[in-house]
C-alpha cells in the first residue's frame, strides 16, 4: 500500500472514529475510560446486593393452557394438595436370583422406611403430611415384584425437587443405601426429589481453555487472547445475577442456567473477539488509542449491537408457540447475549483505551501476525475465498448436495418423551429404571405410569367405569383402582379421582403415545357419553405429546415472524433484498443440518457413544424451538460480521467479486476462529450428563459449524460472485419506505446516509 493510500485510509478512519453516534458513545467511553469502570463496577455490586437479598428460585415445572394435560395438572394440584410436592422414590433389589423376603433383608428395608419417615419430617414444612410410608414387602402393597427381588417405596415432600435442599436430599439418600448394603440390598433413587439442577462447571473451564488456544493461534498474543475470555465470564456472572433477579418476578426453569453459560460464553467471546481485532488493526494503521476504540466501536460494535439484535428478534418469536416455559427458556438464554452486547460496547471500549499498544504485550516468543491488508489476503482463509469465487458454478451445487445431505435424517425425526432409560448408565435413576423395569421387576412401562384424572361432578360411577374400560384399551398391562380426593379413599362424597395405567411399553416407545391417543379419542368420550364427568389424561407422555402438538400448529407463525422481521432488518441494513432473503433462507439450511446431525445421532444411534449416551430416544418436545431461535439468532451473526465487511468494500468503489474476496479476506479468519470457540463451547457441554444439555451442545455445536464453515464462508462467496451486482438488488419503492438502518458508520459525503451501490445495469 503506497503512502497516500495509508494516509488517506488512516483518515478515513478517523473519520470513522467521529461520525455517527455509536463513535460518539464509543469515543466518550474511550476518553472517559476510568469513569466507565468504576461505573461498572459500581452497577455490579448493586446487583450482587440486590441479588443477596431479593433473588429467586428456578422451578421445574411448566405449563400447557387450555390442553388436556394441564387440565389434569390443575385438577390434581386443587384436589390432591398433599401430592403437590416431589417424591423420592427408592428402590430395593437383591442380588439376581435372590429374594429381598429373608429376615436380614426385611429388618433392612423396615430400617430404610424408618429412615425415609424421619426424612420425610425433618425435610416437610408440613410435617403433618409425612410418615405414611407402608412396609413394601407386605403382600398387598403393589410395590413388591411378583419375582420377590425388586421393591420400591416413595418418601413425599411438599416442595418441589428443586427447592429441596440438595444436601440434605443426598444425605437422606446415603443414609439409605448404606443401610440397605449392609444386607447385601442395592438402593437406587430416582422421582422429581432425585432430579438435581444440571451441572455446570466442568464444560465451562474446558471451553475456555480451548478458546485460549484458539485465541493464542489467531492473535499469537497474551493480552489480546486473555480479554475475550474474561469479557465473556463477566458478562455470563452479569447475566447469572439478571437471572435469579428476574426468578424473583416469575418462574425460570432449571435447565435455564446452562443455557445462559452455554450461549453467554460463546457470543461474550465472539462479541469481543470482532472489537479487538478491529481495534489491533487500527491501532496498527496509526490512530491513537482512544481514536482506535471509537472506530471499532463505530464497526465492529455497531455489528454486534446489530448481530445481539437479531438474537433478540429470534427469541422474542418464542411467544407465538404459545408456551410459557419455553418462552421464558429463550429469554434467560438471552440474558447473556444481553449482558454480551452491552460489555461490548461500554466497558471495553474503555479497557481498549486504557491498555492502548499494550494490547500486543505476551508475544510469548511468538513472531506477531502480519495484520495489514496485503497480510491478510495471504492467510488460508483468503486463499479459500478466491478459490470459492474463482470456482463458483462448481463450488455451488456441491455445497448444497452436501448440505441438504447432512440435513437429511430431519425428515425422520420424532418429539416427544426419552426416558429414564436413555441417562447414563452410573446414573442412579438410570440404574432404578433398569432395575424397575426389568423382568423380575415391574416391566418396562411401570416407570411411568398414565394418570387419567376425572371430574366426577355428580356421577359416582364414572371413575369405576373408566376403570373397567381402560382395562381393555390394547397395549395396558395394568390398571390400579382409583384414588379419591377423600381421607377413605371411597367414591362416597369424592369429587376427583386418579386412575392410574401401565403401558406393557417403554414410556419413551411409540406405542405408549398410541395408548394416550387411544384414551383421549376413543375411551374416554365412548365411556363418559352421556354423564356430567369429565376426563382428562396426564402424565409425561401426554405432556410431551401436548407440547409436541401445540409447537407444530404453531411453528408457521413463529417462523414467519423471526424470518420476516430478519429479513426487514437485514434489507434495512443492507439495502438489498437479495442479500435479506439468502441471509434467512441460508440461516434456515444451517439449523436444519444441526437438526438433521441431532437426529442421526441421538435418535438413530449413530455414534451416540461418543456424546456419553448408550440408547437411542425421541428428541425432547421443547428442544427445537429454543435450539432453532438460538441458531437463527446467532447464525446472523456471522452473516452481518461478513456481509458488513463485503458492503463496507462495495461502498467505497470494489465490484462484487473483489468486495466478496476482500471481505472474506478482512473478516473470514476471525469469522472461522469465532465459530470454532463458539462451537468448542457448545460441544463441552456435551461432558455433562443431563441427556438435554448434550441434545443442545450437539446440536448448536454443528449448527455454528456448519453455518461458519459451510455457508458463510462458501455457500455465500459463491452466491454472490454468481449473481454478481444483482446481489444489491433493492425496489426503488421499498428503498425509499425502509428506514435507513445501517450497519457500516454513516458517510458524511451522503450528508448521514450510506450511499447504496449503484446497480448493474439491467437491473
Amino acid at each position: 500500500m503506497s503512502h497516500d493510500e495509508q494516509r488517506s485510509r488512516l483518515e478515513e478512519e478517523r473519520r470513522i472514529a467521529n461520525a455517527g453516534g455509536l463513535a460518539r458513545w464509543a469515543r466518550g467511553c474511550a476518553t472517559h475510560p476510568w469513569r466507565v469502570v468504576f461505573g461498572w463496577l459500581g452497577a455490579t455490586l448493586l446487583l450482587i446486593v440486590l441479588v443477596a437479598g431479593f433473588h429467586g428460585t428456578l422451578a421445574n415445572e411448566f405449563s400447557v393452557p387450555g390442553t388436556d394435560f394441564q387440565k389434569a395438572t390443575d385438577l390434581i394440584k386443587a384436589k390432591f394438595g398433599a401430592q403437590d410436592g416431589a417424591a423420592l422414590r427408592v428402590v430395593m433389589a437383591a442380588p439376581p436370583g435372590e429374594s429381598l423376603d429373608t429376615p436380614e433383608r426385611k429388618a433392612a428395608v423396615a430400617k430404610m422406611v424408618q429412615i425415609a419417615t424421619e426424612g420425610e419430617k425433618s425435610l416437610d414444612k408440613n410435617a403433618d403430611n409425612a410418615g405414611s410410608i407402608k412396609d413394601p414387602l407386605a403382600p398387598d402393597s403393589g410395590q413388591l415384584s411378583d419375582s420377590g427381588r425388586v421393591a420400591f417405596f416413595d418418601a413425599q415432600f411438599d416442595q418441589t425437587g428443586f427447592q429441596l435442599p440438595r444436601n440434605d436430599v443426598v444425605d437422606l439418600e446415603d443414609q439409605l443405601r448404606a443401610a440397605g448394603e449392609s444386607a447385601g440390598i442395592q438402593v437406587e433413587f430416582t422421582g422429581e426429589a432425585e432430579s438435581p439442577p444440571p451441572e455446570t462447571g466442568s464444560s465451562e473451564i474446558i471451553g475456555l481453555i480451548v478458546a485460549f488456544f484458539i485465541l493464542m493461534v489467531l492473535f499469537r498474543a497474551l493480552v489480546p487472547s486473555l480479554i475475550p475470555l474474561l469479557f465473556a465470564v463477566v458478562a455470563v456472572a452479569s447475566a447469572f445475577l439478571l437471572l435469579y433477579l428476574a426468578a424473583r418476578l416469575s418462574d425460570f426453569n432449571t435447565i435455564t442456567p446452562i443455557l445462559v453459560s452455554m450461549i453467554g460464553l460463546g457470543v461474550g467471546i465472539d462479541y469481543t473477539l470482532f472489537i479487538v481485532t478491529r481495534f489491533r488493526q487500527m491501532l496498527h494503521d496509526g490512530l491513537t488509542p482512544p481514536e482506535a476504540a471509537a472506530a471499532a466501536g463505530a464497526t465492529a460494535g455497531r455489528a454486534v449491537i446489530f448481530a445481539g439484535t437479531t438474537v433478540a428478534i429470534s427469541i422474542t418469536g418464542l411467544a407465538f408457540i404459545g408456551i410459557d416455559f419455553i418462552t421464558k427458556l429463550g429469554v434467560g438464554s438471552a440474558l447473556g447475549v444481553l449482558t454480551a452486547v452491552i460489555l461490548a460496547n461500554t466497558l471495553l471500549p474503555a479497557i481498549l483505551s486504557l491498555l492502548g499498544h499494550k494490547i500486543d504485550r505476551g508475544r510469548l516468543g511468538m513472531k506477531p501476525a502480519d495484520e495489514s491488508r496485503e497480510g491478510q489476503a495471504r492467510t488460508f482463509v483468503a486463499r479459500w475465498g478466491r478459490f470459492v469465487t474463482r470456482n463458483a458454478k462448481i463450488v455451488l451445487p456441491v455445497v448444497l448436495v452436501v448440505l441438504f445431505i447432512l440435513a437429511s435424517p430431519v425428515l425422520s425425526v420424532r418429539l416427544g418423551l426419552a426416558d429414564s432409560s436413555t441417562a447414563p448408565k452410573q446414573q442412579t435413576t438410570r440404574q432404578a429404571y433398569d432395575l424397575l423395569s426389568a423382568k423380575d421387576g415391574f416391566g418396562p412401562g411401570f416407570t411411568s405410569p398414565i394418570p387419567v384424572v376425572v371430574d366426577m361432578r355428580d356421577d359416582a360411577q364414572s371413575a369405576s367405569d373408566l376403570e373397567a374400560a381402560i382395562k381393555q384399551v390394547p397395549g395396558v398391562a395394568q390398571v390400579v383402582a382409583p384414588i379419591y380426593n377423600t381421607k377413605d379413599n371411597t367414591p362416597d362424597g369424592a369429587s376427583v379421582a386418579i386412575i392410574n395405567a401401565y403401558s406393557k411399553y417403554a414410556p419413551q416407545d411409540a406405542k405408549t403415545d398410541d395408548i394416550v391417543s387411544e384414551l383421549r379419542n376413543n375411551t374416554i368420550p365412548n365411556t363418559l357419553q352421556g354423564s356430567s364427568a369429565q376426563a382428562f389424561v396426564s402424565g409425561q407422555n401426554a405432556a410431551f405429546t401436548d407440547i409436541g402438538d401445540r409447537i407444530l400448529s404453531n411453528s408457521p407463525k413463529f417462523l414467519l415472524y423471526i424470518i420476516g422481521v430478519t429479513f426487514l432488518l437485514l434489507a434495512m441494513a443492507f439495502r438489498s433484498i437479495v442479500v435479506a432473503l439468502k441471509a434467512a433462507l441460508t440461516t434456515l439450511i444451517s439449523a436444519l443440518v444441526g437438526f438433521g446431525v441431532l437426529v442421526f445421532v441421538v435418535q438413530m444411534g449413530h455414534g451416540m457413544g461418543v456424546i456419553g449416551l448408550d440408547r437411542t430416544g425421541p428428541i425432547e418436545s421443547f428442544v427445537p424451538p429454543i435450539a432453532f431461535a438460538i441458531i437463527f439468532g446467532l447464525s446472523m451473526d456471522y452473516e452481518v460480521f461478513l456481509m458488513s465487511r463485503i458492503r463496507e468494500e462495495h461502498v467505497h468503489g470494489a465490484d462484487t467479486l473483489n468486495a466478496v474476496r476482500d471481505g472474506v479476506s478482512g473478516v473470514g479468519r476471525v469469522i472461522v476462529a469465532a465459530a470454532l470457540i463458539m462451537a468448542t463451547v457448545f460441544f463441552a457441554f456435551i461432558l455433562n450428563p443431563d441427556r438435554v444439555t448434550k441434545e443442545f451442545g450437539l446440536l448448536l455445536g454443528v449448527a455454528i459449524l456448519t453455518d461458519a464453515l459451510l455457508v458463510r464462508m462458501t455457500l455465500v462467496p459463491s452466491l454472490l460472485t454468481l449473481l454478481g451486482e444483482r446481489s444489491w438488488a433493492m425496489p426503488g419503492w421499498l428503498d425509499r419506505i425502509l428506514p435507513n438502518l445501517t450497519v457500516e458508520p454513516p458517510s458524511e459525503s451522503a450528508g448521514g446516509r450510506t450511499p447504496a451501490p449503484a446497480p448493474a445495469a439491467g437491473d
